[in-house]
């Protein structure tokens, strides 16, 4: 609860004191209900009825701010950029607005439901990440009557926070999918770079090193196409890292991209294979193009806890205000999760931090309902010992 009015005092917008109190109890809420989340458990939970959350979810609340200034707390390397990956959620019926087939990747195919778009930003120093907000992705007959694509909007939800977003990074990191001269295009006039990965079968060329011979005609400018399975070496530039495989990297001109960039060749021993890192950015070095991208899965992991423990799937709302207010706060509980086990030096465990705040959560309850007043100084061990019940050590 402190931490989370340590950060609404330093927002630079003007809540007034009634919706304050009612984010912090939301928040709290959040990580006290140990099973399904919804407006029925809330009420549950709270003095107030669920009429009040229900109202407030329609609110306003600008959750990237709200998550950025958190991110100073918890992430406190140097190398960040900003991640984006969408999320499978799983709802039924036919009334939910956007509801429609997206992509799964826990079940490998299209299924019927929502998608949200997580924005994120990735520390490569701490191997961590802090989701800064969700927008819920329209399903396709609704962006084809807007005339609009699926990269279309993600760059809208991209520019809709831009500010913010470059304050922290120009960089962003995306998986394979991203890897369209569109989302590159698109990214470059917000002033991003793109760091993500080529097919394994990619078009590149290396660029001319030969000096201009001062003839009629359009100067030389690449020098064939890359063999993957026999790479000119003089042409790379060898990266030592601590893994068992080894990385190659060279600024290259990708065709499908139509522009130079830094890409990274990773060859594994023993399958023989090879992956292809790359970067818009091509003054990024090879190594952090690798850490960066490596680093992208912790926003996997911030959709893991929100899904497992602070209701991401759980609302039944059929409103898109209420559902984005869900989908928001139940990612900014889990970054608050991770403030509190970095601030009062805990492991961070979704399972345990819930655990410790549900304990609390009825002891107070109990002592409240009884009526008595217990000695703090006599029972100050009993109390921590009974919170810290079936939670992980430290």
């Amino acid at each position: 609860m402190d931490i989370c009015k340590d950060i609404l005092s330093r927002m630079d917008a003007k809540l007034n004191k009634s919706f304050k109190d009612f984010l912090i109890e939301s928040l709290m809420l959040y990580v006290i209900i140990p099973h399904k989340i919804n407006f029925l458990q809330l009420g549950r939970y709270s003095d107030s009825c669920e009429q009040r959350f229900r109202q407030n979810f329609t609110k306003d609340f600008n959750w990237a701010e709200f998550n950025s200034i958190l991110s100073k707390e918890i992430l406190t390397g140097q190398r960040k950029a900003i991640a984006v990956d969408p999320s499978f959620i799983t709802k039924s019926g036919k009334k939910t607005p956007y509801i429609g087939r997206f992509w799964s990747g826990c079940n490998a195919k299209a299924m019927r439901g929502l998608e949200i778009l997580g924005v994120g930003l990735i520390d490569a120093d701490m191997n961590e990440c802090v989701s800064f907000y969700t927008v819920q992705t329209p399903d396709s007959n609704t962006l084809h009557t807007a005339k609009w694509t699926l990269v279309d909007w993600y760059l809208f939800a991209l520019e809709k926070e831009k500010e913010i977003l470059l304050n922290q990074s120009k960089h962003v990191v995306a998986d394979a999918w991203f890897a369209k001269s569109t989302f590159v295009d698109g990214l470059d006039r917000l002033g991003f770079h793109l760091i993500s990965r080529f097919r394994d079968d990619a078009n590149l060329m290396y660029i001319t090193m030969a000096e201009r011979s001062g003839k009629k005609g359009r100067p030389k400018k690449f020098d064939g196409k890359i063999d993957f399975k026999n790479l000119d070496f003089t042409r790379f530039d060898k990266i030592e890292m601590n893994l068992e495989d080894q990385f190659y990297t060279a600024i290259v001109h990708s065709k499908a991209l139509n522009k130079a960039v830094r890409i990274v060749i990773r060859k594994t021993k023993k399958v023989k294979s090879h992956k292809i890192y790359f970067s818009t950015d091509t003054a990024l070095s090879g190594k952090d193009i690798v850490e960066l991208y490596r680093t992208r899965f912790q926003i996997e992991f911030c959709f893991r806890h929100a899904k497992g423990y602070t209701g991401l799937c759980n609302s039944q709302s059929r409103n898109i205000k209420r559902l984005n207010f869900n989908f928001n706060a139940s990612l900014a509980t889990v970054n608050l999760a991770k403030a509190y086990a970095i601030r009062y030096n805990k492991p961070f465990s979704m399972v345990s931090i819930k655990t410790m705040m549900h304990n609390a959560f009825l002891l107070q309850r109990f002592i409240a309902l009884s009526g008595i007043r217990p000695n703090k100084d006599l029972n100050d061990k009993l109390v921590k010992e009974l919170i810290e019940f079936a939670a992980i050590a430290a």
